[in-house]
């Protein structure tokens, strides 16, 4: 429990079994549910998973690999029905620093429906995030601003996530991208439902083995494609008066 609120963790893992039992070891003890969903892994990560001595820890598996959207989405719909107050994110590769975690649920506790971490707030991301990464991050979230009107959001990119009960039904009461655009996907439909979400500054991990498993030139258009749907929505709401105000805010806890 934080603040008399239940917490879960929600852990998106696809051929993760070096790392998995170093990230379900590093979640708080605060933490009420810890939820892996294993996207169809080729490894043993389930079986490294499941193999973990905590009580809080749940496996769940895909038949098949269906993206890391999908597999949020499989973590919130279980955390809903375990009635989490706050469901958080940990990716299972290790890169969400642990002592982040309860800047990103106090936020929520505070009244932010969607809390997301922002690396570039962070002093010294640009010595530790790779320069890949670094430029796709810059124009995916300037283009995030542009057609969710989160203009004061960045780091769009970036996964690690608290979530109120409010934004997960907004969250799970359509479709969700299923791939790598999932996080400008839900960006865009919080600020559309008029949904507070909060920058909060959280720590870059990159070892000093990281390698991106994001092929470029396959995401980068199916990303395009779905911000450019969410900017006309956006747009076609605004023009029949229906849109609700987007609320955003910058949270600046120490890091």
């Amino acid at each position: 429990m934080f603040s008399q609120r239940r917490v879960a963790v929600v852990v998106p893992a696809y051929n993760e079994a070096d790392k998995i039992e170093r990230t379900l070891a590093s979640i708080p003890r605060f933490v009420d549910h810890v939820i892996v969903v294993d996207d169809a892994s080729g490894d043993e990560t389930s079986l490294r998973a499941g193999g973990v001595a905590d009580p809080r820890v749940e496996v769940i598996r895909h038949a098949g690999n269906r993206g890391v959207g999908a597999a949020l989405v499989t973590g919130y719909e279980r955390a809903r029905a375990l009635g989490a107050d706050v469901t958080a994110v940990m990716a299972g590769d290790s890169q969400m620093d642990p002592r982040d975690l309860p800047h990103l649920v106090q936020a929520v506790v505070a009244g932010i429906d969607y809390a997301k971490g922002n690396r570039f707030a962070a002093p010294g991301v640009y010595r530790e995030m790779p320069l890949s990464r670094l430029c796709g991050n810059l124009v995916l979230s300037h283009l995030t601003r542009v057609c969710s009107g989160l203009w004061h959001v960045f780091d769009s990119q970036c996964g690690y996530t608290a979530a109120s009960r409010q934004a997960l039904d907004v969250i799970l009461g359509e479709p969700t991208f299923p791939r790598y655009g999932y996080p400008n996907d839900v960006l865009v439909r919080l600020a559309l439902a008029g949904v507070r979400v909060a920058d909060v500054p959280v720590r870059p991990v990159y070892g000093p083995t990281w390698r991106s498993g994001i092929r470029p030139h396959k995401v980068a258009w199916p990303i395009l494609r779905l911000l450019g749907r969410g900017l006309g929505r956006r747009l076609l709401r605004r023009l029949s008066g229906r849109t609700a105000p987007a609320r955003a805010s910058t949270l600046s806890p120490e890091l």
